[in-house]
């Protein structure tokens, strides 16, 4: 299956159903440090966290996940808290995505960082499939994921109330 977040912008519909399609993965397979990257379905959420240097998520055990983890223009990658995150904001689109606004992240990043894990892996049954799954510590967010191949997996982010946020990841060699 191609790269989804290197496709058009697909809809909802179109992520639900390739989504539903593929299959199954377990918490084990999960473990270590994958690359992130948003899938445009016209969520508000799409693009993002890209704009803010997102790397992707590291998976140290099923105990401890780091769910946001970033890099500096160095490489350095760096975890943040989750909750002190208003993704509230994203529904602002040009506000969340200006430049002010990515000046105060930069800003407020040490405020944010920590290197207490925030979220565990589970499996948990989602859309009719049990698989593995992030859940926040904090949040009434879950990250659920299915297997695009060995490398790469899709996952769609549960957030209560919204429609579902879809992005890839792909394991960091």
């Amino acid at each position: 299956m191609a790269a989804l977040s290197d496709a058009r912008r697909i809809t909802l519909a179109e992520a639900l159903a390739r989504f539903d399609a593929l299959p199954a993965v377990t918490t084990a397979e999960m473990l270590g440090e994958w690359r992130g990257s948003g899938v445009p379905t016209g969520h508000d959420m799409d693009g993002l966290l890209e704009t803010y240097a997102w790397y992707g998520k590291s998976f140290l055990s099923d105990e401890a996940v780091h769910p946001l983890v970033f890099r500096t223009r160095a490489g350095e990658k760096y975890a943040i808290d989750p909750r002190l995150i208003p993704l509230s904001l994203s529904r602002y689109h040009a506000l969340s995505r200006h430049i002010v606004a990515r000046a105060l992240f930069t800003l407020a990043t040490p405020l944010l960082r920590t290197r207490i894990p925030r979220a565990r892996l589970r499996t948990v049954t989602y859309r009719g499939v049990t698989t593995a799954a992030m859940v926040y510590d904090h949040l009434p967010i879950i990250d659920c994921f299915r297997r695009v191949d060995d490398d790469t997996v899709l996952g769609a982010m549960d957030i209560r109330g919204a429609a579902p946020f879809f992005f890839q990841l792909e394991r960091d060699a």
